[in-house]
């Protein structure tokens, strides 16, 4: 009788054991492709991260050439700097004595101008107060 008794659900045990032998089978028989496919997928994304490595390695080489040449900009401009204000400083004193030199020499013949005229205004003054002196005017 206990044998008739345990034989049932041992009996269902077996059923229950075999339907999920038999999911565990689907499942393996479903997932062996998938996982192929997320194998290649994963090469290809490890494909293209080396692209993208290989593509930043040349942007970052690019990257210390540039700024090479921005520090090689930056001394140039600052050796221009300098020499415009050694240049500068060299020409301005000389200039400004040049321009007043010449701004000298223009008042001196400006006034040596106007002296000669005075000059001769004043000739003619004395000569007109002679002649009318004389009576001649």
């Amino acid at each position: 009788m206990l044998v008739v008794v345990l034989a049932v659900p041992i009996l269902r045990l077996r059923r229950t054991v075999d339907a999920a032998t038999r999911a565990i089978e689907d499942m393996n028989e479903r997932t062996g492709p998938l996982l192929g496919e997320v194998t290649s997928t994963v090469g290809n994304v490890n494909t293209a991260l080396e692209q993208v490595h290989t593509s930043l390695d040349g942007v970052n080489l690019q990257l210390a050439k540039i700024d090479t040449m921005t520090t090689h900009v930056q001394n140039v401009t600052a050796n221009v700097a300098n020499l415009a204000t050694v240049v500068s400083a060299a020409a301005a004193n000389p200039l400004v004595k040049v321009a007043s030199f010449g701004y000298g020499i223009r008042r001196a013949a400006a006034a040596r101008r106007n002296a000669e005229t005075e000059k001769e205004v004043r000739s003619a003054i004395k000569q007109r107060r002679r002649s009318a002196r004389r009576g001649e005017g």
